[in-house]
């Protein structure tokens, strides 16, 4: 069986990891600059819950901004998200004017190899954000990507959420922990 690892999944033995590699409080607390000094020209960003709020249609100015400071780093964003909804995805990613993928599968890697294939990017030139560590985390990890992650923008609705972000909630210290070390 083929396992992909990370540099840090080898050396702890592990398959893959739920570490994330930096925890932010939000995706504005994400540099552009720092990303492309440590070589990421590519930002994979979940959608629900990262970008935006579950079921907010249209991007809104800060969202706008943070994208075009991306850019002018030289970072790419592209939307992967596992959104069931039919156009939820692709109208989001067209209103923000960035590439995306729908029914991504996370935390199956299928997903972040082609998104990186139709990039033209490597692993080691990609990130992941999201918020939730058994899907967009392991996904990054499982993918040989920098995963970020990013506290949920807002829990309210689902009562299942508030379990799993309370079982995630020991990966996020530790990935806090990851905070002082260069990306």
């Amino acid at each position: 069986m083929l396992r992909l690892r990370s540099r840090t999944d080898e050396v702890n033995g592990l398959p893959f990891s739920l570490i994330p590699h930096r925890v932010y409080d939000s995706i504005y607390d994400i540099d552009p600059a720092a990303l492309k000094a440590a070589g990421i020209t590519l930002l994979l960003a979940d959608l629900d819950n990262t970008l935006a709020k579950y079921g907010q249609p249209e991007p809104d100015q800060p969202l706008r901004d943070w994208k075009d400071s991306l850019e002018a780093a030289g970072v790419e964003l592209y939307l992967l998200s596992n959104s069931r909804k039919p156009t939820r995805a692709s109208h989001f990613a067209q209103a923000l004017g960035i590439p995306y993928q729908g029914h991504s599968g996370k935390p199956g890697t299928a997903g972040y190899f082609r998104a990186m294939e139709r990039m033209g990017r490597k692993p080691e030139q990609t990130a992941m954000v999201g918020d939730q560590i058994f899907t967009d985390i392991l996904g990054a990890r499982r993918s040989g990507v920098k995963a970020l992650m990013v506290e949920p923008i807002e829990l309210a609705g689902n009562p299942g959420r508030y379990i799993r972000y309370a079982v995630e909630e020991p990966f996020r210290l530790l990935g806090r922990r990851n905070n002082r070390r260069t990306l």
